[in-house]
């Protein structure tokens, strides 16, 4: 049977090629890196290909990732959710009560006092700002792949991902004004839109459609077993890009991307393991808390790059430090996906 949020189901064994994926997505960067140092003028084409601060190839892979999981979506399921509110309780209080603000500590901890004798304070400040827009920006896009890859509840997971959306259109101004002491924040609303569609509403309509095509369940189980290989291919083809479009300022500023990486990573792991522990001691079922806690670890990144460039400008501290921000969040991923399936059998 599909997932709901009602019955749980059992873990499907990963296949030999998502028990190697690890080693797919460290080949793509390698690989994104070479064909950006070789052939910059693909790399160029496919960074021109641009619209709202999104990247429309990388908009069409994450669409191929994403439309598996939508396909599992159960809308009769969607009322279930109602019945168990402390997944979505974990996830709110975590990325719009907590999330911010650590990492706005951190930045200021590391760039203001700990990496203050290497980090002239102009820059500091910029790397600070850049931080700060990635702890109010939570992920809209890719929680939707971490999910699947941990065996989560599709539905739990779209109604998780939409709430914190709506929130995100009220409160991200707020948050980053507060913090980064600015009177006013311009929010890319082509951005928040163009990526719900992109990333939410046209794969969500897709799977709605395939289900209805299908009909039963057995037929969908089967269909997304099929296609599930296309959702891994695409992930791996994002991160070679991502990395193809930043691989000039990789090689040219390593050491900057270390120290901006450092409490990005810190934050990453620690506010998995708040959230992922919380629904732990909160009884919520494995299918929930995996999907709950990886919300508010992995970041919006077109938001924060767009806020970043509109802010701060194109080659600015900030913008690079939102976009090292993308380059940590795949690896810094797959390594708490492996740890939320090592770790499925303790909860109920």
């Amino acid at each position: 049977m599909t997932q709901t949020t009602d019955t749980p189901t059992a873990a499907e064994p990963m296949g030999r090629f998502e028990r190697l994926l690890t080693l797919w997505v460290a080949l793509a960067m390698v690989g994104g890196i070479a064909v950006g140092t070789v052939a910059p003028g693909l790399v160029q084409a496919i960074a021109a290909a641009e619209v709202a601060s999104i990247n429309l190839v990388v908009a069409v892979l994450i669409w191929a990732m994403v439309y598996p999981m939508m396909v599992n979506v159960d809308f009769a399921a969607v009322a279930g959710v109602a019945r168990q509110p402390k997944g979505l309780l974990v996830t709110l209080t975590v990325n719009w009560l907590i999330k911010p603000f650590t990492m706005a500590l951190l930045a200021v901890l590391f760039f203001d006092y700990v990496f203050a004798p290497w980090i002239a304070p102009e820059d500091a400040a910029q790397y600070i700002a850049g931080l700060i827009l990635l702890g109010a920006a939570p992920c809209t896009a890719m929680v939707f792949v971490w999910s699947q890859l941990t065996r989560g509840d599709a539905t739990y997971t779209l109604v998780q991902v939409s709430v914190n959306d709506l929130i995100m259109v009220v409160a991200f101004a707020p948050i980053v004004a507060l913090l980064l002491g600015v009177t006013e924040i311009s929010v890319p609303w082509e951005t928040l839109v163009l990526a719900t569609v992109l990333y939410v509403v046209l794969p969500l309509a897709a799977g709605l459609v395939t289900r209805r095509m299908l009909g039963s369940d057995a037929a969908i189980e089967a269909f997304t077993a099929r296609i599930k290989p296309l959702s891994m291919v695409g992930l791996i083809a994002t991160v070679a890009i991502l990395f193809g479009l930043q691989g000039e300022v990789i090689l040219s500023k390593p050491a900057v991307i270390v120290l901006i990486a450092v409490p990005i990573v810190i934050q990453s792991y620690g506010i998995f393991a708040l959230a992922y522990g919380a629904a732990y001691m909160l009884k919520v079922p494995h299918r929930i808390a995996a999907p709950c806690a990886m919300i508010g670890t992995s970041n919006f990144f077109e938001l924060a790059v767009a806020v970043a460039i509109s802010l701060f400008g194109l080659n600015s501290g900030a913008a690079l430090a939102t976009v090292v921000g993308v380059l940590v969040e795949v690896p810094v991923m797959l390594s708490l996906v492996a740890f939320a399936n090592r770790t499925r059998a303790r909860f109920a």
